[in-house]
């Protein structure tokens, strides 16, 4: 199942864009391995290993990487792997010995991953941060937000995930390509701020040619327009409204009865708060829910506003298949979609080391070393979960 069945993944153990960018590699058939440390060694986990989703559907293995013969137990995996992904500083894999240079002398066909935040080099390299610090310094962050107002920050989606763990993904993917041809591996250098700033490419061009303002609130994408925002309804719940292209705001103006109200043109930045002021006055005499009925099958751009327990259950996503459900867990489905070979969720989150052995063994050591590794503490294991474990 998946494009990428029969491709074989280590997974250096992270959180945030590493992981996520792994997971995507996954739901594509990829088999990933994931080398979790082992107990009491210092990594923090946010929450239950059950609901980190972002960890689902690969094997864990606990290695303990300081450990002497923690980095030659990886070594020896990676013999028989296609791709690495690591997400440590500048350094810190070199230091652990699973960096990309002893790494692809046991494999010279080795697509090694590497993401971090500013990059493998450069001043910043070595600085820490966060999905906030690294789209502040893309212009990501400067142009998200109302006029007047403090940047937003739009949750991590924009540096950890569009523009680190996506572009990670990418990058492997494109490099596992190359490489059947070559016969060679390569090394990827995936810095959020850098794939941060590629997400706003569109904008940077608009700059350039004089139709984008380098200010929060003003442009016609970022809330400025009253075409192109967010509406309470009388019920307190919002409508998202995108209605650009004329026909669009035509079907917009139809449904909220506002047709012929003679009202200031749709582009007319002087006329904008007055316009904004009917629109939103019109909106607050439906409930959200009934103005979904008003413009269904109008093609006005007018959708709604829908809480994280409400969106699995809607129609549309409901017929897509865009939600599923693994471990009891309600989640995003694998996307995107492939017609021949689709991708699926490939189990649970598992627990750190929960895979230990049984992976270990699938992947060539022999059972007699592996019970060594065990006694000497390299690696551990854990029991496996109850399924009450997920609830």
């Amino acid at each position: 199942m998946g494009p990428l069945a029969g491709v074989r993944i280590i997974e250096i153990a992270g959180i945030g864009p590493a992981p996520f960018g792994a997971m995507l590699l996954s739901d594509l058939g990829a088999e990933v391995l994931r080398i979790d440390r082992v107990a009491g060694s210092g990594l923090s986990i946010p929450v239950d290993p059950a609901y980190d989703t972002l960890n689902r559907g690969r094997r864990s293995a606990a290695i303990d990487l300081k450990h002497p013969r923690g980095a030659e137990t990886v070594l020896r995996l990676v013999k028989k792997a296609d791709a690495f992904i690591e997400g440590f500083r500048p350094g810190v894999a070199e230091r652990l010995g699973i960096g990309p240079e002893p790494c692809m002398e046991r494999n010279p066909r080795l697509v090694y991953g590497r993401m971090t935040g500013w990059g493998q080099d450069g001043p910043l390299a070595h600085e820490a941060g966060h999905d906030i610090n690294y789209i502040a310094l893309s212009g990501a962050l400067h142009a998200i937000g109302r006029e007047g107002g403090a940047p937003v920050p739009p949750l991590n989606l924009v540096g950890d995930y569009g523009g680190g763990g996506m572009m990670l993904a990418l990058g492997v993917t494109a490099a596992l390509f190359e490489a059947r041809s070559s016969g060679k591996g390569q090394v990827i250098d995936a810095a959020m701020a850098e794939g941060a700033a590629s997400l706003m490419t569109m904008m940077y061009g608009l700059f350039a040619g004089g139709q984008w303002r380098d200010q929060r609130g003003a442009n016609f994408i970022d809330g400025a327009a009253p075409y192109y925002d967010t509406y309470e309804a009388s019920d307190g719940c919002f409508v998202a409204v995108g209605a650009i292209e004329p026909k669009f705001y035509a079907a917009l103006l139809d449904g909220l009865g506002l047709a012929g109200a003679g009202l200031p043109a749709q582009n007319d930045r002087e006329g904008w708060p007055a316009l904004r002021a009917a629109i939103g006055d019109r909106f607050r005499t439906k409930t959200r829910d009934e103005w979904c009925r008003v413009f269904a099958g109008k093609d006005a751009c007018v959708a709604p506003v829908l809480s994280l327990s409400e969106a699995p259950n809607h129609s549309h996503n409901r017929a897509r298949g865009a939600f599923t459900e693994e471990g009891g867990i309600i989640q995003p489905a694998p996307v995107p979609r492939f017609g021949r070979t689709p991708g699926r969720v490939q189990g649970p989150p598992p627990a750190p080391g929960e895979h230990t052995h049984a992976a270990l063994a699938d992947w060539g050591v022999p059972d007699a070393e592996i019970a060594a590794l065990l006694e000497a503490g390299v690696i551990a294991h854990s029991p496996k979960r109850t399924p009450a474990a997920a609830k």
